[in-house]
């Protein structure tokens, strides 16, 4: 992969940034993994739900992707899931999951990441998303590319939902009634869905062509900002996930490659870009 040197406005490097989230990315998955391999003696905490964990490695890796962010661009804002939000008016916010499907993390399961993300002008423009599982690195850069490792990404060609799989998720706080009402509608066009537990990879998916479209009753940001950029840089489409505060509330979520979003967003109806009960 090549890249030509490039700044935003008033002199970003946005170079060493893309070479930071990649860089971070990979060392934190390896974290990770080390955590991974010693799972069973972890301390774990609920989030006052039962489903919604967290673990001593999500927060560990978390302080460690502040603390070289910190280091590297001081200047620059954070939102992160565990550890909370500061200079969220900076023209640079990094936005970052340390663990991206921590209940597939702690029950040995292989769906889990690291993301970073980063907004500037509060514009989702690059991300790395690090999946050591697998041996895989997805990252882009607003017109430069996506990639996996060093392969470029393109959204898939599908027409119609039956000619592939769509990635779908809910989560039990927040829009869980539009679930169901949803796959009946999929199912009964043809389609057939995956759910992984990873916000983030199945966002990647739907980047790299493996998945058709990918929608989320309700995500947060730091679940989807990185793949944000990965989708519309691989040529897919994406709701309007921002609006009425999504970057720090969650928002209903839909990506997808244009032959099929159309078809998606008419399955899910009105509360795809409504507020969410």
């Amino acid at each position: 992969m090549t890249t030509t040197p490039r700044t935003a406005q008033d002199g970003l490097d946005i170079d060493a940034r893309y070479a930071f989230a990649r860089r971070v990315a990979l060392e934190a998955a390896r974290m990770g993994m080390n955590y991974y391999r010693d799972r069973n003696a972890l301390v774990v905490e609920h989030k006052g739900d039962p489903q919604d964990v967290v673990s001593l490695a999500d927060k560990e890796i978390e302080q460690f992707i502040r603390h070289q962010l910190s280091a590297h661009f001081p200047e620059d804002g954070f939102l992160g899931e565990e550890s909370g939000s500061a200079a969220l008016a900076a023209r640079c916010v990094w936005v970052i999951d340390p663990i991206d499907g921590t209940a597939c993390f702690l029950n040995g399961l292989h769906n889990w990441c690291v993301s970073i993300g980063l907004l500037i002008d509060g514009e989702p423009y690059l991300g790395a998303i690090a999946d050591p599982n697998h041996d895989e690195l997805f990252h882009g850069c607003l017109g430069r590319g996506a990639f996996v490792n060093d392969v470029p990404l393109a959204v898939s060609t599908a027409q119609h939902v039956r000619e592939g799989l769509t990635g779908t998720g809910t989560f039990h706080p927040r829009g869980k009634q539009h679930f169901i009402p949803f796959l009946q509608g999929l199912l009964g066009e043809g389609g057939m869905f995956l759910r992984n537990g990873s916000g983030a990879l199945m966002t990647a998916y739907v980047a790299a062509g493996r998945l058709i479209g990918y929608y989320e009753t309700n995500l947060k940001s730091w679940d989807c900002l990185a793949g944000l950029v990965l989708v519309r840089e691989a040529g897919g489409l994406v709701n309007d996930f921002f609006r009425d505060d999504g970057l720090l509330r969650g928002n209903p979520y839909l990506v997808a490659c244009p032959g099929v979003y159309d078809q998606l967003a008419a399955l899910i109806g009105p509360s795809l870009d409504g507020a969410v009960d």
